[in-house]
């Protein structure tokens, strides 16, 4: 069965997988969550991804042609991408069928890192897109925070923010550079999913990639070790951007479930006691 949306994207994909006709490939669900459908289409042995995304998913295009395209990132090639009413389509290379999040070994902790650290290493000629103002801005639109913590942060993690802006280079950030984001073929690793792209100085994604590993018990020293051995950076600018990138990354998820996740995933409702708690403690460090 195939999603009824694949007639916008039907060239691009017989061309890929060179299939005479829709008829003739099979489709795979793979995610379904929120405002994301993503189906792999095969036939033979070659296959592709599809992607449907409305809302904020909407912004993987953007992200591609301001990011990931020109300056060859290590993520899915993009064959094609369309909008219809108010989704965009996206047709792109199949580079994996396994992620980290199936099959969280060491090693794949190991070379996420290598992947993260091919990411920053791309210099950007445009400023940061998330400076200490909007944190404290989206600070003081999460009700859930509270005023106590509210007020520490913005005294302690705003002025941290600001000086990596004056000390750290401007960078991508995924945005969502956690295990089920990081695909293998057996010989290569990718991250996918990127409409959350943005620029900053700080390191959410070596945070919420460490944050993952050690919560199936492996160690963080080595990841983070790896990290500033395949960068170059310096150990002591890397621990400050991995705890400022910690509470960036929290804000903003908190801030997106109070602003629509509650409306397009219910559930995110559920999360934010335990990412208000995991903000106080990193904010408590």
């Amino acid at each position: 069965m195939l999603p009824g949306w694949i007639d916008h994207v039907a060239e691009s994909v017989l061309t890929a997988t060179q299939a005479t006709s829709l008829g003739e490939v099979k489709g795979e669900l793979l995610r379904e969550w929120g405002s994301s459908e993503v189906w792999r289409i095969s036939y033979g042995l070659r296959s592709v991804i599809v992607k449907r995304g409305s809302d904020v998913q909407t912004a993987e295009a953007a992200a591609y042609e301001r990011f990931v395209v020109p300056l060859k990132l290590p993520a899915p090639a993009l064959i094609h991408h369309t909008a219809i009413d108010d989704a965009v389509l996206l047709v792109l290379a199949d580079v994996g069928r396994v992620n980290l999040e199936q099959e969280p070994s060491v090693d794949g902790f190991l070379a996420a890192a290598d992947v993260l650290a091919a990411i920053r290493s791309r210099e950007v000629s445009a400023e940061s897109e998330f400076t200490g103002d909007q944190l404290a801005e989206l600070v003081r639109r999460v009700d859930a925070i509270g005023d106590n913590l509210s007020a520490r942060l913005i005294a302690r993690t705003v002025p941290a923010l600001d000086e990596l802006h004056r000390e750290a280079p401007t960078a991508v950030v995924h945005g969502d550079f956690v295990p089920k984001n990081l695909v293998t073929d057996g010989q290569r690793w990718t991250a996918v999913d990127w409409p959350l792209a943005y620029l900053a100085p700080h390191l959410s994604d070596l945070y919420t990639l460490v944050r993952d590993a050690v919560a199936i018990g492996h160690q963080a020293e080595p990841i983070v070790a790896r990290y500033i051995e395949s960068s170059g950076a310096d150990a002591e600018l890397v621990r400050r951007q991995v705890a400022v990138g910690g509470v960036c990354f929290i804000v903003r998820a908190l801030a997106w479930i109070v602003a629509e996740g509650h409306r397009l995933v219910p559930p995110s409702k559920d999360w934010i006691e335990p990412l208000v708690a995991e903000l106080d403690e990193q904010v408590s460090r």
